[in-house]
């Protein structure tokens, strides 16, 4: 049956729950608002949506063009949890939505295979995302240049944060306090090593523990949503973003009391930093993570790492020239370039390229040092760093729209 002859309810209906994939696998609101409205309009529906990190509003009506001012035949109201990117499931969606766009997939197909989207992940999944935590953060210690016992104990609390947020996933008020338990048992483990075993860099440890928790990635989307005027998405992803660094420093300036009241201090000056050649094996493996922690299908984690890659080296490579805000920028404009254009020719989601390739670029690190350092009542220095934040943000968002701009994305995904 093509699709604009289906029932009107069951166009709705489709149109509805692909918003709701889309919103909890991580879609920013304009390019959800955009997706779902041009959904709408190949079926046959003028669909008016509000997207928010915890609602969307859509409303419904068949698509007329006598009569513009319709009124709206259907109204959805959804309350929902901020979404986690998942770069499998979305890739999905996407492929439904064409499928039943193209006619070749019935709506009411489509529909039941969004809703079978739920279905659990196989038991595997889970100790590989833990040992993906744990990768990752021994990877940005290497970034960091730190000393091989540095890398070590970062990547063994970057194991342990990822069990503890696994392991939350299916506990809601322990979900809640997550972040800040995680910061505060990575303060601890790192002050232990630092006092009974091996003298660490505790901050660089600290940092790279929690690194996969840090909302840059939430941070760079408000910004994004605030300057496409899209403001209350984009002040609320704010505030979200705002409220994981308060836990995390919590968590953290806790850790650090609680080691003070032990009596656990530093056996020593921190060691010599890792060879730099370590850094390219290190970026490698740490971009293999990204492609468990984005949640990417198997078959995708090259595309993944490849971006990754991308991103971090042009991003060097533009810091070296002009500063680190000309660098985050030309990464930005050439992830977001090449993102559409991948979009465009492979007829998938750019997200597939456009997420991982920035992960790298987002300013989560400074965020949580500017909030720590003013909590801490060291104004100046907290003040300077909260001042580089928002121009990395500006400088990254900047980029990927002037990207953009280069080349102009054909899918809202």
């Amino acid at each position: 049956m093509s699709a604009h002859r289906s029932p009107f309810n069951t166009r709705v209906a489709f149109v509805v729950e692909t918003a709701r994939r889309l919103h909890q696998y991580g879609t920013a609101a304009p390019r959800l608002e955009m997706a779902v409205s041009r959904i709408g309009e190949r079926l046959g529906l003028r669909i008016e949506v509000w997207s928010s990190p915890t609602a969307i509003i859509l409303s419904a009506s068949t698509l007329d063009a006598t009569n513009t001012a319709a009124l709206a035949e259907v109204t959805q109201v959804m309350r929902l949890p901020p979404g986690d990117v998942d770069l499998a499931r979305l890739c999905r969606v996407d492929r439904i939505a064409d499928e039943v766009i193209a006619g070749t997939l019935d709506v009411e197909d489509g529909f039941r295979q969004l809703r079978a989207l739920t279905e659990p992940r196989p038991r595997w999944w889970w100790p590989l995302s833990v040992a993906a935590f744990g990768i990752a953060a021994a990877m940005v210690a290497v970034l960091l240049h730190g000393a091989w016992v540095d890398q070590l104990a970062a990547g063994v609390i970057g194991i342990v944060i990822g069990q503890v947020t696994v392991s939350s996933a299916g506990h809601p008020r322990m979900a809640v306090a997550s972040e800040a338990i995680a910061a505060l048992l990575a303060t601890l483990i790192a002050g232990a090593i630092g006092a009974f075993i091996v003298p660490l860099a505790l901050k660089t440890v600290v940092i790279s523990g929690l690194i996969v928790l840090m909302p840059g990635l939430a941070l760079t989307n408000a910004v994004r949503e605030i300057s496409t005027q899209h403001l209350v998405s984009g002040t609320a992803r704010l505030a979200g973003a705002l409220s994981s660094l308060l836990k995390l420093t919590f968590g953290t300036l806790a850790g650090a009391q609680i080691l003070d009241l032990l009596g656990w201090h530093a056996l020593g000056a921190p060691l010599a930093a890792a060879p730099d050649w370590i850094e390219f094996p290190a970026l490698l493996l740490g971009s293999a993570a990204f492609g468990v922690l984005f949640q990417a299908a198997p078959r995708d984690w090259p595309l993944v790492m490849g971006a990754a890659i991308i991103g971090y080296l042009s991003t060097r490579m533009g810091t070296g020239l002009y500063g680190p805000s000309f660098g985050v920028f030309v990464g930005g404009l050439i992830i977001a370039a090449l993102s559409n254009l991948y979009a465009r020719y492979r007829h998938r989601p750019g997200a597939l390229l456009r997420e991982p390739g920035i992960i790298l670029l987002v300013p989560g690190a400074v965020g949580f040092r500017s909030v720590s350092l003013l909590l801490e009542r060291n104004v100046h220095i907290g003040t300077n760093a909260a001042v580089l934040l928002i121009s990395l943000l500006v400088a990254l968002v900047a980029g990927l729209l002037f990207g953009d701009l280069l080349i102009g994305p054909r899918r809202s995904l």
